[in-house]
C-alpha cells in the first residue's frame, strides 16, 4: 500500500483538479503537498483549531468542506445499547489500531453503566480476523464498533460475525443497519457524502474553496433493524424504538 506521502506527490504531479479527503488523517499530507489544488474535507472535527481553515464562514485557503463538529461519543452509543439490551455487561469494542483517543474517558463511562469493556484492534484484514477470534474468547454479550474508514470498509464481515454469534451490536452509522447490523447511532454518511459532492460540483464549476463556508452537520441519527433483532433473539423496548429515526422491519 502506498503511503500518504507518495500518494500526495503523485496527485500533485498529475495536476488533479480537486482532492477529496475522506479521512482526517489524509488532510495534513494533502495540505503539505499543495496550497493551490482545492481540497474538500469530510470528517474533520475542528478544522479551525487544526489550522486547516481560517474560519468556518471564510475558510480563506484551498480547503473547505464538512466539519463533523462533536462526533457522537462511545458513551452515548453505550447508553443506547444498554437501554435496548439491558443484559449487556461484557462489551467488546472493535477499533482500528490507528484510533486511541478517548479510551480512558470511555472506560470511566462504561464503569458508570456497570459494563466491563475490552478493546480489540486491527490494522488489516488478517488482523481483523484475529481480533474477531479474540473477541470470542472473552465471551462478550455486546459489541461496539468504532467509526473509521477501516471498520466501514470491513463492515459486512463485522456484521456477519455479530449475527452468527448472536451478539447485540451498535455501529457508528446507519449504513451498517442497512447491511444487517442491529442498531447504529451516528451521522448519516450518505447525507454527508452528498454534501461533499455539492462542494465538488461548485468548485469544478469555478467556485473558490476560500469562499465556500464549512458546513457542520450536527444531527446524529439512531437506526434499528428489527429483522436482525428477531434473528438474534433480541426484543427492542418500545420506548427505545420510539426514538429511532429509522426502523427496518
Amino acid at each position: 500500500m502506498k503511503s500518504f506521502r507518495s500518494l500526495r506527490a503523485e496527485l500533485v504531479q498529475l495536476n488533479v483538479g480537486l482532492i477529496v479527503a475522506a479521512d482526517s488523517s489524509v488532510i495534513p499530507a494533502a495540505k503539505e503537498a499543495t496550497n493551490t489544488i482545492p481540497i474538500v474535507m469530510t470528517v474533520v472535527r475542528d478544522p479551525v483549531s487544526q489550522g486547516y481553515v481560517a474560519s468556518l464562514a471564510r475558510p480563506g485557503g484551498n480547503i473547505t468542506g464538512l466539519s463533523i463538529g462533536m462526533r457522537p461519543s462511545g458513551g452515548k452509543r453505550l447508553e443506547i445499547l444498554k437501554e435496548a439490551v439491558p443484559s449487556v455487561s461484557r462489551l467488546a469494542v472493535l477499533l482500528p489500531s490507528s484510533r486511541d483517543r478517548g479510551r480512558m474517558k470511555f472506560k470511566s463511562v462504561s464503569q458508570a453503566f456497570g459494563v466491563q469493556t475490552q478493546t480489540f484492534e486491527f490494522g488489516n484484514a488478517d488482523e481483523l480476523e484475529h481480533a474477531l477470534q479474540a473477541v470470542l474468547r472473552i465471551r462478550p454479550n455486546g459489541l461496539m464498533v468504532v467509526a473509521s474508514p477501516e471498520t466501514n470498509f470491513h463492515r459486512k464481515k463485522i456484521i456477519k460475525f455479530a449475527s452468527q454469534n448472536r451478539l447485540p451490536a451498535i455501529y457508528p452509522a446507519a449504513m451498517y443497519v442497512m447491511d444487517g447490523g442491529l442498531m447504529s447511532y451516528g451521522q448519516n454518511l450518505r447525507v454527508r457524502d452528498r454534501r461533499a459532492a455539492y462542494y465538488v460540483d461548485r468548485i469544478l464549476k469555478g467556485a473558490k474553496p476560500s469562499d465556500l463556508p464549512v458546513e457542520q452537520p450536527m444531527k446524529a441519527e439512531f437506526a434499528v433493524n428489527l429483522k436482525t433483532a428477531a434473528a438474534i433473539g433480541i426484543k427492542i423496548p418500545p420506548e427505545v424504538l420510539q426514538r429511532a429515526d429509522q426502523v427496518i422491519r
